[in-house]
Formats: C-alpha cells, structure tokens, sequence
C-alpha cells in the first residue's frame, strides 16, 4: 500500500494544491493507517478493517475530533483508490464519523481585545513589531501561517489592503483596517530597519535575528502579550482569528463575505460563528435580563 500512498499525496500536491501542511498532516494519519493494516492489497481492505482502526484509535484515546480527522484521510485515500481504478470498492462509504461534543471557538470580548493590542507599549523595536502584528492579525483574520509568510511587496497600506496565499496555495485579497495600517506603516518607518540591521529580508515581519518570523516565534509573542494584557484565558493566534470573524457577524458583516476574507472554501466553515455569537446572546440574555 506503500506505493498507493505516494500515488494519493502526489494528486494531492499535484492534482489539489494542497499546502505542505495538509500533505504533511494526511501523510501522518494514512501512514499509521497502512502500517495498522499490514501486506493488504487495495481490494483486500474492507469496513470492517476501516471499522476496527477507528476502534483501536478510541481505545488509545484519540478524540472524536481527531478520530473524524483521520477518517476524513481514509475517505479520501479510498474514494481516489476507486476513481484511479484501483480497487473497486470504497470500504469507507458505509463508516460513519465518530460522534462527540462539538466546541466552539474560543473568543475574546472587545475589551480584552483592546487590552491585549495595547499590550506592547512603547517604542522599542521589539514593542513596535509585535503591536503591528497583533492589529494586522486582528484586522485581516489571518491564519498565524499566513501572517508570518507576508511579504512587504504583498501589502498596499495606501490602498488599505493585503495579498495573501491561503489552504490550497489559494489567493485572496483581504481589506487592512486605518489601525492596522497606521501600526504597519509605523513599523516599517523603523523598527523593521533596525531589526534587519544591514540585512535584508522579502518577510514584512522579522525576528531580532534579522530572518522572517517563525509561526513558533509568534505563538510565544502572543502569550507574552496576553499575560501584560491580563487575560489568563488561553489564548493562541487562531483565538484573534476567531474573534475576527465573531466580531464582525456580531456587527453586522454577512457571512458570505466573512467566508471570503477568512479564505474558507466551504461556507459550512464560516457557519460555526454564527452559533459562536447565538450563544454569546443566549450568555448576556441569561446575565442581564430581569428574569433570565
């Protein structure tokens, strides 16, 4: 089954687009997956093989989300199996996904979204950087992988928006807010120069090294600013995408054009911030009304 897989991630990347991350991601499960069935031959995988991986992946505690995660690899592996003329059944067709408790992405409120921007004050480089960082996460959505990877050449601060390449080596235009603009253009006016010192870099964001940013680096930057913030929550960048995307339904925006600026390919994607702010209603309506 080997040689099928390096078949399946090669349409993937080829065929798909896929990012490295998501080849990466299905090449970990479907490696686990081949390995659990031994010497089988394509034909020679039933229901009941797919039925008994996904037993054995509960039993050592994998959760339902990921357990759903990894059978979504199977279902693609199979269903390419088939269309390939591989094999002549889809032993996944019949399987159905785990069942568990669905979260919902976490959120920060308004003030705590203030607070957190405010957290790098003054005007080091270092302060200067992280606060231009937050307020374009912030303003545009982005995912931490997509902030990271923005060239200075890919962001028009005068026209007030970016180019970014998303899932599925997707671009799309995303509008930049007068605030992030101005922390922006702030930060390349100087700390940007002083950071890179003689080098030169194509990343808009880089380390006090003088290289682009790591998603690594930015993780530690934003719990470093959440703790000066005060927010004892957890926090990580996706919880400023989250929010994002919350903030704008709550005001107003319609979801068609949140999926758009968010680069879901499937507004099913987008859907789950509408219960995120039905529930934050059902919240202030249980704390605040006279006989909630």
């Amino acid at each position: 089954m080997d040689r099928y897989l390096d078949l399946f991630l090669n349409y993937l990347l080829v065929e798909k687009g896929a990012a490295a991350n998501t080849i990466a991601a299905y090449s970990r499960d479907l490696a686990k997956y081949l390995n659990f069935l031994g010497d089988r031959t394509p034909n020679g995988i039933g229901a009941g093989d797919v039925a008994n991986y996904l037993a054995k992946l509960k039993k050592e505690g994998i959760s339902p989300r990921s357990r759903a995660r990894a059978l979504s690899a199977l279902r693609m592996l199979h269903r390419f199996l088939v269309v390939e003329g591989y094999c002549e059944l889809n032993p996944t067709a019949v399987i159905e996904s785990p069942k568990g408790v669905s979260r919902l992405p976490s959120v920060l409120s308004g003030r705590d979204v203030e607070a957190l921007l405010a957290s790098p004050a003054g005007n080091g480089t270092a302060e200067v950087r992280d606060a231009a960082m937050l307020e374009l996460l912030y303003a545009t959505g982005l995912r931490v992988s997509e902030l990271v990877a923005l060239k200075v050449a890919e962001v028009n601060l005068s026209a007030g928006y970016l180019m970014t390449m998303g899932k599925g080596s997707k671009e799309r235009v995303v509008p930049i807010g007068g605030s992030a603009c101005r922390a922006v253009g702030h930060y390349l006016e100087g700390a940007r120069g002083e950071l890179l010192k003689a080098g030169s870099s194509p990343c808009l964001f880089v380390s006090r090294l003088g290289e682009g940013m790591s998603r690594q680096a930015f993780w530690n930057i934003i719990k470093k600013r959440a703790l000066q913030a005060g927010i004892r929550s957890r926090i990580s960048p996706h919880t400023l995408r989250h929010s994002f995307a919350t903030h704008l339904l709550e005001n107003g925006a319609d979801l068609r054009s949140v999926q758009i600026m968010l680069g879901h390919a499937d507004l099913s994607s987008t859907q789950i911030y509408t219960h995120v702010t039905r529930e934050r209603l059902k919240r202030l309506h249980g704390e605040f009304h006279p006989r909630g």
